[in-house]
């Protein structure tokens, strides 16, 4: 059966934290919301792998973006979302992308660009096909390299994220984990 965004949502919200996270999202009043990355497309992974559907799923992320990148400001955030999701077994990576440049070089080395939305955030992905999150609260899915890749379990570099030794170590974290994933040669 194709993947559609329709069919990844099915999956995706078999996971009973995915369901919650999003019914929940609206009461912290974030800018360009969403929910994104492995809660999504490991999902479909471990479908398609007949495994529970929150194996090796090791966080569920939250992209948001505010013109205030003050570190406060993103906590407060993080802290009203940890008040919100209290009850939940689960960790969640709350991030402003409006901010991520100012740190990622010192954690990640290499230069970062200063994102304009929360959709430029999952651009950056350094797997192409695992760029895709959900809207709160329309619950459209936004998948600017489609879903083609997630279904095939094909790990290719995201081209505006030429990271090679990122990319790699990614990919390779997630084959030990799913080793049907093929991992395609950044230089071809």
């Amino acid at each position: 059966m194709t993947l559609t965004t329709q069919r990844l949502i099915d999956i995706a919200m078999t996971n009973p934290a995915n369901a919650e996270i999003l019914k929940r999202l609206p009461a912290l009043g974030l800018n360009q919301c969403m929910l994104t990355a492995g809660c999504l497309f490991q999902a479909v992974w471990n479908h398609q792998a007949e495994r529970p559907v929150a194996w090796g799923i090791k966080d569920y992320d939250v992209f948001y973006f505010d013109e205030d990148v003050s570190w406060e400001a993103e906590n407060d955030v993080i802290q009203a979302a940890g008040a919100l999701f209290h009850d939940l077994d689960v960790s969640i990576e709350i991030k402003n992308q409006a901010r991520v440049h100012l740190w990622y070089g010192e954690r990640f080395g290499g230069a970062y660009p200063q994102l304009n939305s929360a959709k430029e955030g999952v651009d950056r992905y350094l797997i192409a096909g695992t760029c895709i999150g959900v809207d709160v609260p329309t619950g459209e899915v936004y998948a600017p390299y489609g879903l083609s890749d997630i279904e095939e379990g094909l790990l290719r570099i995201n081209p505006v994220n030429l990271q090679r030794h990122l990319f790699e170590q990614k990919a390779r974290s997630y084959q030990v984990r799913w080793p049907w994933l093929k991992i395609l040669d950044p230089d071809t």
